[in-house]
């Protein structure tokens, strides 16, 4: 088999210079960085090292083809010029899922039966069978339809890469933990920071500020939609993950201290703190932010309540107030608050040094950096 694949990983907006630089760091070549996500160049070990390694990544895509089309002739002959047979089993299940925007080909349910059809008859010329059972593994088909111009990849992920095992419960507000771990890549927390979080919630900050000091691959513990298909060798994802095993530096003196007015969110952040295997780092209690003092030469990276009805928003402004009072005032001390609230800054009672444009979710944010 050819070595050299195209592979694509999307990411939340605002985070495409995290991501570059953790593609660059595991072996990514040829890199092309466009809005929402990246592309770039390796060999099967890449795609089991980057499902493992790249914190910020929503998924590891293979780009197979990209051509225009504006009539479904078209788009069946480009989809059926693909060597589908180099990664679909005769047995395997091909699954088609997609979007369309700005294109002559808006419909959907149309496009994906159009490319459903034209993966059958790719493989039924080459399998020499009529008919597919689909009761193997599931090499699920992606396809984007942009201004005319069709992308084709398959998703070697399965569930998103931000499931990485340790948080089966949240709270009501979780932030999701591949922009956390942007977060704390842009905070520049090194092995040896202290790191605190007043609003800890679930723990999802103060976790991937921990795995990234200590260099614990996110997704270590978790398993992949491409690990079940025969096209990649088993050995591979083995290799891989006793590479990842090895790289860990438990030398590291990361500390994370977290507090929150909620007894259950003590709870939940240290159950989470023990599946992700760095419990024993967290400091976590139960304390108002009035309580807060930030130790010197620590960053509080946090996701503070920000409430949508009037009463909790004026709540959330009352408690930005009470922040700016507490964070920041010592020696080596740096604050990163991800908040929608236009106004922040003023109820803070300074402007950040920087800030940075990040979607929570649906909900534009901005990351207000103070260092």
């Amino acid at each position: 088999m050819n070595n050299s694949i195209r592979l694509c990983c999307p990411c939340h907006f605002g985070l495409e210079s995290v991501l570059k630089y953790e593609i660059t760091k595991i072996g990514g070549k040829d890199l092309k960085v466009s809005d929402g996500r990246i592309s770039f160049t390796g060999d099967e070990n890449i795609i089991a090292r980057a499902n493992i390694c790249l914190s910020v990544a929503e998924r590891v895509l293979i780009e197979l083809i990209e051509f225009k089309a504006t009539s479904f002739e078209e788009l069946f002959q480009g989809v059926k010029s693909i060597e589908l047979e180099r990664y679909i089993g005769k047995n395997d299940a091909f699954p088609v899922k997609g979007y369309a925007l700005d294109s002559a080909l808006h419909s959907v349910p149309d496009c994906q039966s159009i490319i459903k059809k034209a993966c059958v008859e790719r493989l039924k010329s080459k399998y020499g069978i009529s008919w597919f059972e689909e009761t193997g593994a599931t090499v699920q088909i992606r396809f984007s339809i942009l201004k005319d111009v069709v992308t084709i990849f398959l998703d070697t992920s399965g569930v998103g890469l931000h499931k990485r095992g340790y948080r089966k419960n949240s709270n009501s507000a979780p932030i999701k933990e591949t922009l956390a771990a942007g977060i704390i890549d842009l905070a520049r927390v090194r092995p040896d920071s202290v790191v605190c979080d007043p609003f800890c919630g679930s723990g999802t900050l103060l976790i991937e500020a921990g795995l990234k000091a200590l260099k614990i691959a996110p997704c270590i513990n978790r398993r992949f939609s491409a690990e079940k298909w025969d096209s990649i060798s088993h050995e591979i994802w083995k290799e891989e993950r006793t590479r990842a095993i090895d790289n860990v530096d438990r030398t590291a003196r990361f500390q994370g201290i977290g507090f929150d007015i909620d007894d259950s969110a003590v709870a939940l952040t240290l159950d989470n703190a023990h599946k992700a295997g760095i419990k024993s780092r967290l400091k976590i209690e139960q304390a108002d932010i009035k309580k807060f003092r930030q130790p010197d030469d620590s960053i509080v990276i946090c996701n503070p309540p920000y409430g949508e009805r009037l009463l909790e928003i004026r709540e959330a402004e009352d408690i930005y107030k009470q922040m700016g009072r507490v964070f920041g005032n010592g020696s080596g001390q740096s604050c990163y608050i991800i908040s929608p609230h236009e106004e922040f800054e003023k109820f803070f009672g300074r402007n950040a040094n920087k800030r940075r444009k990040l979607y929570n979710g649906m909900i534009k944010c901005q990351l207000f950096m103070y260092f």
